[in-house]
């Protein structure tokens, strides 16, 4: 762990030089993952790699574990910013879905060897590198708010409760897709592209089908029981009712 004096620092915003020292330190950590693994990398290393000294690694990112949530949240600002002008043009909630989760696998494609070699560790449910840890809150609360932008901004209208529990469906939907892409050697991932084709297809049919008044009992009591399940396994120290992960 960084000194407290030198980890204070880190929650600064950042312009101009500050900021690209710490996406070159952020980019050689990665290197060095990819090339040597989590465990075997240290905060020494990754400062020499990017030519800064290990307080000023330390002064942008306070562990390990901060660097990969930084990868995390460069990971979505890059997911993002290929979203929009899909989610500002189309409608049609299946193609927007389809659209959405390509473009996660489209931006994800540089770290897929990568993204083997993390799974390692964020596979352990205790690991704060695991996208359902307290640490990766953050970003699992941006990703499910797109999720949920996926179903309002469509024709589709989603009635209460399906519409509050939507969204994290939606989130662990794409984590499937993620686990899967993570362990896919076809070529270019392309089977990766075909489960997406399929099954948006299927969760969209399901998600019309829940507004179905004779399905309405059935559909309330599954996601009563989602989000009762959801609740016992939230994290007390990060989460409250209000906003679930």
């Amino acid at each position: 762990m960084a000194p407290p004096e030198v980890a204070t620092a880190v929650g600064k915003s950042l312009t101009g030089k500050g900021a690209r020292t710490r996406a070159r330190i952020l980019e050689c950590a990665l290197e060095l993952f990819r090339e040597r693994g989590y465990d075997d990398t240290t905060m020494r290393t990754i400062a020499e790699r990017a030519g800064v000294s290990l307080g000023n690694a330390y002064y942008y990112f306070k562990s390990k574990e901060h660097l990969i949530q930084g990868y995390y949240a460069r990971s979505h600002e890059e997911h993002l910013a290929v979203c929009g002008p899909l989610l500002e043009a189309e409608v049609d909630l299946e193609a927007r879905l389809r659209g959405v989760l390509r473009a996660k696998i489209d931006t994800s494609a540089e770290y897929h060897r990568f993204a083997g070699v993390l799974f390692k560790t964020a596979a352990d449910p205790e690991s704060p590198l695991s996208p359902f840890s307290a640490e990766s809150l953050p970003t699992r609360r941006q990703v499910t708010a797109l999720m949920g932008e996926v179903v309002e901004g469509s024709d589709v209208k989603v009635t209460e409760p399906l519409a509050e529990e939507l969204p994290h469906l939606l989130w662990l939907y794409l984590m499937g897709i993620i686990l899967f892409w993570i362990h896919d050697r076809s070529p270019a991932t392309s089977q990766t592209y075909r489960l997406i084709e399929h099954t948006s297809s299927l969760v969209t049919r399901l998600i019309k089908m829940g507004r179905h008044p004779l399905l309405r009992p059935l559909t309330t009591s599954t996601l009563k029981l989602l989000r009762e399940f959801r609740d016992e396994v939230k994290s007390p120290a990060t989460d409250d009712a209000s906003t679930p992960p």
